[in-house]
């Protein structure tokens, strides 16, 4: 079990939701994977980029690869960035190969995780962050308990 946080994190700022991402990086190992769900303008990518920062990858080259569906950073472990927002369907990921990358050395953090989800592993790390005013976040973190 990495985490179960029953209580939401608060985040008024940009930096505040880059610093609950790198928060959570202290906590991840190889082979995790990190779920990130919200709205456009949320905050994911930014949550990625403290997660990125905690590996040793400077935030400031990390992006959204809505275009590219997969950016790969190097850092203490491999960081992988997901966005299936462009993605019509789960072969779509298989062509690509993104399963293997969940079965791999590093971390894959996965914007819009919906339409693979039958892809990711069970055991996957779930990040909802929602709007709660324009300037304000609510970040909850869950993951499944193992029976």
């Amino acid at each position: 079990m990495l985490m179960d946080l029953t209580a939401p994190i608060a985040s008024s700022s940009v930096e505040e939701t880059i610093e609950a991402g790198y928060e959570l990086g202290k906590k991840l190992r190889p082979g995790d994977v990190v779920c990130l769900e919200g709205d456009l303008g949320a905050g994911k990518t930014h949550f990625v980029k403290g997660v990125a920062s905690y590996f040793g990858v400077d935030p400031e080259s990390v992006s959204s690869p809505t275009y590219t569906l997969i950016h790969e950073y190097s850092g203490e472990l491999p960081v992988y960035h997901f966005d299936c927002y462009r993605l019509k369907n789960v072969r779509e990921a298989f062509e690509i190969g993104a399963e293997e990358y969940f079965y791999g050395e590093g971390v894959c953090l996965i914007e819009w995780p919906g339409i693979i989800d039958s892809l990711i592993p069970e055991e996957a790390i779930r990040v909802d962050i929602s709007h709660v005013s324009d300037s304000k976040r609510s970040i909850h973190i869950h993951q499944k308990q193992h029976e």
